[in-house]
């Protein structure tokens, strides 16, 4: 990573959609030259993130309402190929990086960040390792397990002109919701999957939270590339409220009655 990055944690789990569009405004402004490298941390709401080859599928609006059924709202994310599913238990990063040949990077920029998630599992005592775990949902190369067994990180990218997203999701804890929400999603898409691979850190890392996720991940990343930490400027915020619609899935809206939801801060 060329670029010293910031690193910010503001988010918006009860404003549908806008995480989704900030990320997509910070993108565009490292690109363009008017943003430096920007590390986004931070603990959503109840989401099903659907990708791009889910958009595409008819099977997608009964993948969406099988989401809200489940009690987790549907949005539409910039990278990634498949459904992952969000929680208040779970710390979901966006890294925006300035890039004059983003397409040449792809895989070296998956493989600095899967590296670094390792490393800020490690300083908490989690043994990590990069690579996809057979019948995983949403699979990827680059995806973070434990022992071979469970899934505990997925990663994807979006390019722009002179930049690139990688975005994820690291799963803290409660991995019983992420199954909640993708057994009636896949089989909504007719995707197999096996509900098994779905696991958290706190499966195998006793009192282990999201909170401490972040910290690990915010220590790693300064530790490696002088990070420091800052506010997301108003303005992005303002820019992306413009267009946040566009990222909630069909039919989407705030599913009622949560049901045992600890906060979403």
């Amino acid at each position: 990573m060329a670029a010293r990055p910031q690193i910010v944690g503001d988010s918006w789990p009860s404003e549908p959609g806008l995480d989704a569009a900030v990320s997509r405004e910070i993108l565009d402004r490292v690109s363009t030259g008017r943003m430096q490298a920007t590390l986004r941390l931070y603990t959503p709401g109840r989401e099903v993130a659907f990708g791009r080859r889910d958009k595409v599928s008819p099977r997608y609006a009964a993948a969406c309402r099988a989401a809200t059924a489940a009690g987790f709202l549907g949005i539409e994310r910039l990278a990634g190929g498949r459904a992952a599913a969000f929680t208040e238990h779970t710390v979901a990063f966006a890294l925006a990086l300035p890039d004059p040949s983003p397409r040449e990077s792809i895989r070296s920029h998956f493989t600095a960040t899967a590296e670094a998630v390792v490393g800020a599992l490690r300083r908490l005592g989690v043994t990590a390792m990069v690579g996809e775990i057979p019948g995983e949902y949403c699979p990827g190369s680059h995806s973070i397990n434990h022992g071979g067994r469970i899934k505990l990180m997925g990663v994807g990218q979006r390019l722009a002109r002179y930049a690139t997203h990688i975005g994820g999701v690291i799963v803290a804890a409660r991995s019983d919701l992420i199954r909640r929400a993708l057994i009636p999603v896949y089989e909504a898409l007719d995707v197999p999957w096996d509900p098994s691979t779905a696991g958290a850190i706190d499966d195998v890392a006793a009192a282990v939270g999201a909170g401490d996720v972040i910290d690990a991940m915010a220590a790693e990343f300064s530790a490696r590339y002088d990070a420091v930490s800052a506010p997301v400027d108003e303005s992005v915020v303002a820019a992306a409220r413009t267009v946040q619609s566009r990222f909630v899935a069909p039919g989407g809206s705030i599913p009622m009655g949560r049901g045992d939801s600890t906060g979403t801060g």
